[in-house]
């Protein structure tokens, strides 16, 4: 399910999103593994900057390369063929692919472009985010503003990664 959401418009907390996501994590004795493309492992090092984060922290993948995502994380080369590395589906697939190679109950993924130059056909600031857990797989669009400029679109794809992974997180903890 693809699910659309505007760039963030508020300055958000990575650290203080990290940590809600470990310590709900910790509470559901639950785990997390996290396969990245255009944030470089952004994602990973913001979770494993929580205290604690040892506990539920199975590792990451950084599968930058299109073809690094079927060979690490189980993407279909065709489809990584048909679409290219920017695409819903291939956000879906590099977070089951993570969940599944590393052994955790809740895969992250982010895949898009950060810039400067479009790739295959795709704008600068169209970022793909996905969480897996179980059958359940959310992939949310971004579409950030180039202005942001590469590092700007990289640590607003990880505000939106963290915040989905809160969000699953949250669906299971209850109000």
């Amino acid at each position: 399910m693809t699910d659309p959401t505007p760039a963030p418009t508020e300055p958000a907390q990575p650290d203080a999103m990290a940590a809600t996501a470990i310590h709900a994590l910790i509470g559901l004795a639950a785990t997390v593994a996290v396969a990245e493309s255009l944030t470089g492992g952004l994602v990973c090092a913001a979770l494993t900057s929580v205290p604690g984060a040892s506990a539920v922290m199975r590792g990451g993948v950084i599968a930058y390369a299109t073809d690094l995502k079927a060979a690490l994380l189980g993407v279909d080369s065709e489809l990584l063929a048909r679409e290219g590395a920017v695409h819903p589906d291939v956000a879906v697939a590099m977070a089951r692919g993570v969940a599944t190679r590393l052994d955790a109950e809740y895969g992250v993924a982010t895949t898009g472009v950060a810039g400067p130059e479009p790739q295959d056909g795709h704008p600068v600031g169209q970022v793909y985010i996905a969480v897996a857990v179980g059958d359940e797989v959310v992939v949310r669009a971004l579409s950030l503003d180039p202005v942001l400029g590469r590092s700007g679109i990289q640590a607003a794809t990880v505000v939106a990664a963290l915040q989905l992974l809160n969000d699953m997180l949250a669906q299971v903890e209850g109000p």
